[in-house]
């Protein structure tokens, strides 16, 4: 225990942590839209979907334990993530007292100099997501256990879809810059395969962030109702 305190509290520890989040929180991203996309086969097919997660685990697990003990790994996954990155960019803040005659960093890609912002937004986002679509608490008609139902009644109100196309285009930056940092801190990337990390990043960011908005678009054309 103290070894691994020990390790944290180093900048590459704080590195490590971020990566290893990022790596949980990668792979929950891609399944969830996975899940998430079975809304276009239909009310059964998703509403299926949705009833094993609820019953995962059974008969070692009652009715949803197993589905919470992930929320709270991936709620746990979520806060290191972000404290790592805070503390790394105030360890960065106070290596370089001064600040540069040019604000601004030419070189940084549009994704890495936004990472911050788009942090928040993803973070408000989670929570809105879990009060919108687990609870039920700001949804407008929520019923439990009709995930079909749902989805296309929470994505009916268009000022609800605009926020979760945003926040998703924000995601996606975020992943690109994410996934390529993970590969970096992991020591995953070398000369020899930077071209085809950086486009397995971009790819991958791509994808999920289309994905997700796929759905929500797909019902305010009614496309999906």
């Amino acid at each position: 225990m103290a070894m691994a305190v020990g390790l944290y509290r180093s900048t590459n520890g704080k590195k490590v942590v971020m990566a290893l989040t990022g790596v949980i929180l990668f792979g929950f991203v891609v399944a969830h839209m996975l899940g998430n996309l079975k809304i276009f086969l239909g009310r059964e097919h998703i509403n299926e979907y949705g009833l094993f997660l609820r019953q995962v685990g059974a008969p070692v697990f009652g009715n949803e334990q197993l589905l919470w003990i992930a929320r709270i790994v991936l709620l746990v996954s979520v806060v290191l993530h972000m404290v790592a990155a805070y503390q790394l960019v105030q360890i960065n803040h106070q290596s370089r007292p001064v600040r540069y005659a040019r604000p601004g960093v030419v070189q940084a890609s549009y994704a890495s100099r936004t990472m911050r912002w788009g942090g928040i937004i993803i973070f408000l986002f989670i929570i809105y997501h879990l009060l919108h679509f687990t609870t039920g608490t700001v949804h407008p008609d929520f019923v439990p256990g009709d995930v079909y139902h749902n989805l296309v009644t929470g994505f009916q109100v268009w000022y609800v879809s605009l926020f979760y196309i945003l926040a998703m285009i924000a995601l996606g930056f975020h992943m690109y810059h994410g996934v390529w940092s993970m590969f970096q801190t992991l020591g995953l990337n070398s000369s020899r395969y930077t071209r085809g990390l950086r486009w397995f990043a971009t790819i991958a960011a791509a994808v999920v962030a289309i994905g997700n908005i796929s759905i929500p678009v797909a019902v305010l054309l009614g496309i999906v109702k």
